[in-house]
């Protein structure tokens, strides 16, 4: 019999990393997930952000981070500058590192939701692959007669359909957030 459990495991991690890349989407409000595809190097390594220093959002305009260690300012400042993506300006006063998040323009802001469809692209992308390999499974399968197989086919595109309306939906919701001013 087939077992579609394993390939509802892989589409969920699939998803997983959507959602997490959505997170680093900027909105026009401040959230300390926004940097957190940023690295810096230090003590001779790179290392997330978030392993090098402490990040809060001060409030809706101002996210502020404190180092662990004050001799990694330039370092944290300078790795925050170099995402042109972000496009945030950080400044310091030598103990923390202040972000001010600009208002978003509309030209900018429709530039970030086409950003983030490349992302719904390509966790469809890993959802189609995840059906194909699961398909030849079952095509390849001899000890399963061929209504099993017609079967197991259809959960396995029924639930590729599943996670990909989910996407849609997760994008959708994301990019009514970025267009609201």
């Amino acid at each position: 019999m087939f077992d579609i459990k394993e390939d509802r495991k892989k589409m969920e991690e699939a998803l997983a990393r959507f959602d997490g890349e959505m997170k680093k989407v900027r909105t026009g409000r401040a959230h300390p997930d926004m940097l957190s595809g940023i690295k810096v190097e230090v003590y001779g390594q790179f290392m997330p952000l978030n392993q090098a220093a402490n990040i809060t959002a001060a409030d809706a305009t101002l996210l502020v981070i404190t180092p662990f260690d004050p001799a990694n300012i330039a370092a944290i400042e300078s790795a925050i500058r170099a995402d042109q993506a972000l496009g945030l300006n950080p400044a310091d006063d030598g103990r923390v590192i202040r972000v001010p998040i600009p208002p978003l323009t509309e030209e900018r802001r429709k530039e970030i939701v086409k950003n983030a469809s490349s992302k719904v692209e390509n966790a469809k992308v890993a959802f189609r692959n995840i059906r194909e390999d699961a398909r030849k499974a079952v095509k390849n399968a001899d000890e399963m007669s061929e209504d099993v197989k017609k079967r197991a086919e259809k959960e396995i595109d029924e639930l590729t359909k599943e996670f990909s309306d989910k996407v849609d939906k997760a994008f959708k919701d994301k990019s009514d957030e970025i267009m609201k001013i």
